[in-house]
């Protein structure tokens, strides 16, 4: 616990404020949780599994009585997690959100078809910037400097590890978002047939 607001590594008694920040932000960076009717669907695409398989890279905002009200976190080696989600993360969540049958025909279905083909993130544009991240705050924690705060800490954990470069995905549509990333230093990558989302990426070093 803080006396003041700041950043910490990640605990596992987060797990709970980390599902209900991503959900919260889930919808372009808007509350979520009336488009999808089990608010762990999203988290479990992209926030518990990285707090589970990569604890040592998810980093928290703490209001300063020990909850999380922010957090970045991510993977070191995009490949390799997606193999360890396949194998030992998928088989925990497959059964509460099943693969639906025939095209998606909800938000929740097509969040779930997601869940369900981690392979996707494997692209060989990315390749230089083999690591990746999610970073979400809570609206009222928003625009006050803890945004880069955690992007700082999350690319000087990459940068000791030897990861040379990141990437992220984002809906192109969340300009708010778009203007974070640049003046953070990511630019846009091409990769076929993005969808409704942009690639950028950023090398680790802190001097750009």
């Amino acid at each position: 616990m803080t006396s003041h607001p700041g950043l910490r590594p990640y605990r596992p008694e987060d797990s709970a404020a980390l599902s209900d920040i991503c959900i919260r932000t889930a919808a372009g960076g808007a509350d979520a949780r009336d488009i999808y009717p089990d608010h762990e669907l999203v988290p479990s695409i992209f926030a518990t599994p990285y707090a589970e398989l990569e604890p040592d890279l998810a980093f928290v905002l703490d209001d300063g009585t020990g909850r999380a009200v922010g957090y970045i976190l991510g993977t070191a080696d995009t490949p390799r997690f997606v193999k360890e989600y396949r194998e030992s993360w998928l088989p925990r969540v497959a059964d509460r959100f099943p693969l639906p049958e025939g095209p998606p025909r909800t938000p929740a279905d097509e969040m779930t078809a997601l869940l369900h083909n981690p392979e996707r993130m494997v692209l060989p544009e990315l390749a230089a910037h083999p690591a990746h991240l999610h970073i979400d705050l809570l609206p009222d924690w928003q625009r006050k400097g803890y945004g880069k705060e955690l992007m700082n800490t999350f690319l000087a954990a990459l940068n000791a590890k030897g990861v040379e470069g990141v990437h992220l995905s984002m809906l192109t549509s969340n300009t708010p978002a778009r203007a974070f990333y640049d003046r953070l230093g990511f630019t846009a990558i091409h990769v076929p047939d993005p969808g409704p989302v942009s690639y950028l990426v950023r090398s680790t070093r802190a001097d750009l």
